[in-house]
């Protein structure tokens, strides 16, 4: 799918968000979210969302909480206070790009 490609370059802002919501989640969970808000037309692998997660922790926006589930152990990851105001930022350069891209394929339908 075509759409893999451009969503890739996204998916730090998309956990962020996605995490500012719900306070907290685990992996699997992300990844389903993702395919059930997009109606199944971005599908995150393993291979990209913990390394993106990874990423995330080590920059100190997320932390980790370890709880046990049934008698596995399950990582859930939440925002840190940098957590949420990084994401504030990335929600706006985000909001930024969209209007750009906006007005170079589209421009007759940008709003300003």
């Amino acid at each position: 799918m075509g759409n893999q490609k451009l969503f890739k370059g996204s998916l730090q802002t998309i956990i962020l968000k996605l995490l500012e919501e719900n306070d907290k989640m685990y992996g699997y969970e992300i990844t389903q979210k993702v395919k059930e808000l997009t109606r199944g037309e971005l599908n995150i692998t393993e291979g990209a969302l913990y390394p993106a997660l990874h990423k995330l922790e080590a920059e100190g926006l997320l932390e980790v909480e370890v709880a046990k589930v049934g008698n596995r152990l399950r990582k859930y990851y939440k925002l840190t206070e940098s957590g949420a105001k990084e994401t504030v930022n990335k929600l706006a350069e985000m909001q930024e790009f969209l209007k750009t891209m906006q007005y170079l394929v589209n421009p007759k339908l940008s709003l300003e």
